[in-house]
């Protein structure tokens, strides 16, 4: 699903989800590394800190971090364009195809 304009998207939350396993020497961005830096990388929008209606325990930007995994088999999405892969429970790993793209990103 799209985001709302000024929503961070699910792109942008993927995109950090890369980068924090880039980092990492076993390549995992946890769901709580997620949640933790997320807000620290991105302003986060009124929009996106608007508590959720289906899960109340968190905001609506932690959805997109679900969203990763749930849209997977959609043109776009970073497990489905080979960036990202599911790690069950725990978050989600960065293949040699992520690494490259946060390279092209820090050369850009």
């Amino acid at each position: 699903m799209a985001s709302k304009i000024g929503e961070i998207t699910e792109y942008e939350v993927a995109m950090i989800a890369v980068s924090i396993g880039a980092a990492r020497s076993d390549g995992i961005a946890s769901y709580s590394a997620l949640r933790k830096e997320v807000p620290m990388r991105h302003r986060l929008s009124a929009m996106d800190l608007i508590q959720s209606k289906k899960r109340p325990r968190e905001k609506m930007w932690e959805q997109k971090i679900r969203n990763i995994k749930s849209h997977h088999e959609a043109e776009g999405n970073f497990i489905y364009e080979g960036y990202l892969t599911h790690v069950p429970r725990v978050g989600y790993r960065v293949t040699p195809m992520g690494r490259k793209l946060v390279e092209r990103h820090a050369a850009a």
